[in-house]
């Protein structure tokens, strides 16, 4: 793990990442979010496409999640005045008499929207890496994905991330619905390329354990840098379902984690809503613990000393991938900044 990134640096270079803000069932009408810092509406337009814009109007300041969607964008619901939600452009001031022009500067930001996973996703800055499709769900035949409630926690969002792919805490934090885990873990054989990493893991049956009352199953992991995680449940006899985890950095101590799931169409081990309730609750004991941790989020800065031992492997992966995906955006920025020096002096 690098300690040249403090949480503030780490802030600044994610904006180049796509994140969740919203879920897609809930965005029929205006949605508030806050995304590192920035406050966001999430909406559909009349089209039915979804947009991410900045939430305050530049007029007076209002809350344009607490306006009402228009043609082509979102009108303030202080005095009137709508915005377009591609461009950000201010389209009408009700108040201006005719022939008035609408003020050149009458605008707020607009951000890319992306729909997928049954989730918004968007990118403050420049995006400098695609939404993450993990190679397992080639030939999964998926009817829908099902959005879980999202989950605020008081911590970072990788932090989050980090916990989704952790196994040596299933037999501590998880021992109602997961029941007598072996707390041993066998050597993971963690591959990482760039920002990717994945691992599988064999999880047998637990007798009397909700969460694995269907079988016997492989859990292969695939996780991207810095806050996607996925497991495909592959079961020995019931077929397969799928998990993605997202967590979402409100700010730098406190992130929402948002996250769904989904089977295949021949899956013969329940349906979304018995897996969306078993997963709900595996979800709700990991809550507590993350919102005690200190520092509550991973230490990529030094802030804290840590030692681990071998079941870390795939969380320390994670870390490498991450920092990895830091100096891809921080050499990207320092290119930029310094071919636009070189075209300036000549």
């Amino acid at each position: 793990m690098s300690d040249k990134y403090t949480q503030d640096r780490i802030h600044e270079l994610v904006r180049h990442c796509w994140f969740v803000v919203a879920r897609s069932v809930d965005i029929s009408k205006p949605v508030a979010a806050r995304l590192l810092d920035t406050p966001l509406v999430v909406f559909r337009d009349k089209d039915g496409v979804a947009k991410v814009t900045d939430s305050r109007c530049m007029h007076r300041g209002a809350n344009l999640a607490q306006g009402v969607v228009t043609e082509n964008g979102i009108q303030c619901p202080y005095h009137g005045w709508a915005y377009d939600g591609t461009t950000g452009k201010c389209t009408r001031i009700p108040s201006l008499a005719n022939g008035q022009a609408i003020p050149e500067n009458a605008k707020i930001k607009a951000y890319p929207a992306v729909e997928k996973y049954g989730h918004v996703w968007t990118c403050l800055d420049e995006p400098f890496f695609e939404i993450p499709t993990p190679p397992e769900l080639d030939g999964l035949v998926i009817d829908e994905w099902r959005a879980a409630l999202p989950i605020p926690a008081k911590c970072g969002f990788m932090a989050a991330t980090e916990n989704f792919r952790d196994m040596a805490h299933f037999p501590f934090v998880h021992h109602v619905t997961m029941g007598e885990v072996d707390p041993v873990i066998p050597q993971l054989d963690v591959q990482r390329d760039g920002r990717r990493i994945a691992v599988s893991f064999r999880y047998p049956k637990v007798v009397g354990a909700e969460f694995s009352n269907i079988g016997d199953a492989w859990m292969h992991y695939h996780s991207y840098a810095p806050g996607f995680a996925a497991i495909l449940y592959e079961y020995d006899k019931e077929g397969k379902r799928y998990l993605v985890d997202f967590p979402s950095p409100v700010s730098k101590d406190q992130c929402i984690i948002f996250w769904g799931i989904a089977q295949d169409k021949d899956f013969a081990g329940g349906t979304l809503d018995e897996i969306l309730h078993i997963e709900t609750n595996v979800f709700n004991e990991d809550t507590p613990v993350l919102e005690g941790l200190s520092p509550g989020e991973v230490p990529h800065d030094g802030e804290a000393v840590e030692v681990s031992c071998p079941a870390d492997v795939f969380t320390l992966n994670y870390r490498r991938a991450t920092t990895w995906v830091l100096d891809e955006i921080a050499a990207r920025l320092a290119k930029t900044s310094e071919n636009a020096a070189l075209e300036k002096a000549s």
